[in-house]
């Protein structure tokens, strides 16, 4: 009798348990949610309104509302994108180079699929953040002359055929690089080097301004180029720390990496220019630190807090060495310096990721058996095949915009604006 009644007690027992261990396996971590839905708002806040102050303040009056326009038509272009086929065919199993395309329109995820501890169509939407400001990014370097029917053909091109495929070989499971071993954080690759590579191709087919040697093209507005750089600095934590996946020990990392590199970026920077011209400016601050951001983003979550200040250092004098030397020396009229700091340090940013992960250097380590030669050639395979796939693409997806509609706007409207020649708009009336 007594062995019944015990077996009775644990059968009972182990009834009450059972429902709470199935809702247990079946119920999102509530709180790397709310951290994800956080940063994903964050990245979103880092294009609109971030890129479009930054950028729009570094043009000329008469173009800054074509600019920010861009921004808002690119985010909806490609949200819709990544909503159709892009996530399906960036975050699916597939070949090396894109996914199976199983989650077209997203029609095969319920509302409670997972993404590790989080809800999937959180990371849908963290993912589309990434996309969004990649092709933002590129815009920066066409400024005051491209034709705006043009871009948005290159924008659908150009993400399906170079975003899409560098997102899946980089941060997809048996991507290309991935499966190869390369470090890539938050994006130095798949953002940086990326847009950066597009936006230098674009420059070089649609030509200088037709001014560019004969005034001086200044910022119109550098109040509201700090107020971008401010909104950017906010949002890359976003970018950073929410790349981590939830709100963890690596998200803390990623966290006090993004302000102590861009720290020492923003003060080998300023320090720098003073050397060189004589005084430290408030522009020269704000390059630095948007330096200091990208040379730490493909590094954030793996490298130690001296490797994060060292690579922010270099990152700051790689970017003023971009936009003054490197870009005489291209001779492209890279309108916001696209290249000269997201493609420069986001190079570098690459290659030292290999190195300051290193244990030895107070980094997390590589996979087991790696030494660092061996993942600092990774690091260069994967800048080398971005550079090739980014500029391959850009340069059709560009060409056959101008064959479809034209690249560039008219004389005569370059010299009168965009604004009010393309949109029928002013900023700014007397």
């Amino acid at each position: 009798m007594r062995r019944f009644w015990l077996s009775t007690a644990l059968f009972a027992l182990s009834a009450l348990a059972l429902p709470a261990y199935a809702s247990e396996v079946n119920t999102v971590d509530k709180a790397d949610n709310a951290f994800m839905l956080i940063c994903t708002a964050l990245v979103f806040f880092m294009t609109i309104p971030g890129i479009a102050l930054f950028y729009g303040g570094l043009l000329r009056s008469k173009n800054v509302l074509s600019l920010i326009t861009q921004v808002m038509l690119i985010f909806s272009v490609v949200i819709i994108l990544w909503f159709v086929f892009g996530y399906s065919l960036a975050f699916t199993a597939g070949n090396k180079v894109f996914g199976d395309g199983s989650l077209t329109f997203l029609n095969a995820m319920s509302i409670d699929d997972l993404s590790g501890s989080i809800n999937r169509y959180i990371h849908v939407a963290f993912q589309g953040s990434f996309a969004v400001i990649t092709l933002a990014l590129i815009v920066g370097a066409l400024g005051e002359r491209v034709r705006f029917s043009a871009l948005l053909i290159f924008t659908v091109i150009w993400f399906t055929f170079s975003y899409v495929p560098i997102a899946h070989m980089v941060w997809a499971e048996g991507g290309w690089l991935a499966d190869d071993g390369a470090l890539d954080f938050a994006g130095g690759t798949v953002v940086h080097i990326n847009a950066a590579v597009a936006a230098l191709v674009g420059a070089y087919l649609l030509g200088k301004r037709s001014d560019y040697s004969q005034v001086v093209l200044k910022p119109h507005n550098l109040p509201m180029v700090f107020m971008g750089t401010a909104v950017l600095y906010i949002g890359w934590f976003g970018f950073n720390a929410g790349s981590a996946g939830s709100a963890n020990n690596i998200a803390a990392l990623a966290f006090i990496n993004t302000i102590i590199a861009t720290a020492g970026a923003i003060l080998s920077w300023t320090f720098a220019e003073w050397v060189l011209r004589g005084k430290p400016s408030m522009l020269g601050s704000c390059s630095g630190c948007i330096s200091g951001l990208v040379a730490i983003t493909p590094a954030a979550g793996t490298v130690g807090p001296i490797g994060a200040l060292i690579i922010g250092v270099v990152g700051g004098v790689i970017g003023l060495w971009g936009v003054v030397v490197l870009k005489r020396w291209l001779k492209a009229d890279d309108v916001c310096d696209v290249f000269g700091i997201h493609g420069t340090c986001g190079i570098v940013g690459c290659i030292l990721t290999g190195v300051f992960t290193s244990t030895m250097l107070g980094g997390l380590g590589y996979r087991d058996g790696v030494t660092l030669s061996h993942q600092v050639f990774v690091q260069l395979e994967s800048v080398a095949v971005t550079i090739v796939w980014s500029g391959v693409v850009a340069f059709i997806a560009f060409k056959l915009a101008d064959k479809l509609v034209g690249l560039r706007v008219s004389p005569e409207e370059e010299c009168d604006g965009l604004d009010i020649t393309t949109h029928g708009e002013s900023a700014y009336h007397q």
